[in-house]
């Protein structure tokens, strides 16, 4: 195992449980591209962060006015075109990022694209809008998170069988493979990304988390291809494990 001080990644979403799902996806495309790094040592290559180390990861909520009070700003134009949805408020996050001492080694902005469907695009247009001191990775979740986890849901028992067959009765299609067919956004809707996921999972964070563990990469990137679960694996593999080093264990 190289020596090496672990990589700073700080993470920018909306909630604990974006942060949560960022950053394990992240870990397991770590864990399965890099060679000297697994489960049991991953801590000691990487730390998620938010505007300080000891913070879990920054909130675009509170980004908005960390930005405001350094008076770091972005144009509403992006060479001479107007920006897509959050182009403007994303660059201000990697300014306000840039800003720190040292700066994080990599960037993960992860966002909810909700009724946005250009929400990736504006990302893109603030990754692309100068050279930064640090890797920027996108997930976008088309429409929510979510639908990220329910890609990686396998039945465990008959009990859980029974739940996917009902849900799919229910839906008329298989939330796994197309989640992004839940497009409501009122709570509890029958189309609703959290309700299915819920009446899957019962709500168990543990649960959850397996989703994302359990299966093969390969697979979710299937069943995520349009959701942006498919992207966001695809981003860390290209944009953040060469920091890392060889890819060596495919």
């Amino acid at each position: 195992m190289p020596e090496q001080a672990a990589n700073s990644i700080a993470v920018v979403c909306e909630a604990d449980a974006d942060r949560r799902t960022a950053c394990a996806l992240c870990d397991r495309v770590l864990c399965e591209a890099v060679d000297w790094i697994d489960s049991e040592t991953i801590d000691h290559f990487r730390g998620y962060h938010g505007i300080r180390r000891h913070d879990s990861c920054l909130k675009w909520t509170n980004m908005k006015g960390m930005a405001r009070a350094r008076h770091l700003v972005a144009h509403g134009f992006f060479h001479g075109k107007p920006r897509e949805p959050d182009a403007a408020m994303a660059e201000q996050a990697l300014k306000l990022l840039a800003t720190l001492d040292p700066p994080p080694d990599a960037v993960i902005l992860m966002r909810d694209a909700d009724k946005l469907s250009r929400r990736r695009e504006g990302f893109e247009q603030a990754r692309d809008a100068q050279q930064w001191p640090f890797r920027v990775i996108i997930g976008v979740a088309h429409t929510k998170r979510e639908c990220w986890i329910l890609a990686g849901y396998e039945p465990r028992d008959d009990a859980e069988r029974a739940l996917l067959e009902r849900e799919r009765k229910e839906l008329g299609f298989d939330p796994r493979s197309c989640a992004e067919q839940l497009t409501a956004s009122e709570d509890g809707a029958k189309r609703d990304a959290k309700r299915v996921l819920h009446a899957l999972t019962g709500g168990d964070q543990e649960r959850e988390e397996a989703c994302m563990k359990e299966p093969p990469l390969a697979v979710l990137k299937q069943r995520g291809a349009a959701t942006g679960l498919m992207d966001y694996l695809d981003e860390i593999e290209a944009r953040l494990v060469p920091h890392f080093g060889q890819v060596a264990k495919r």
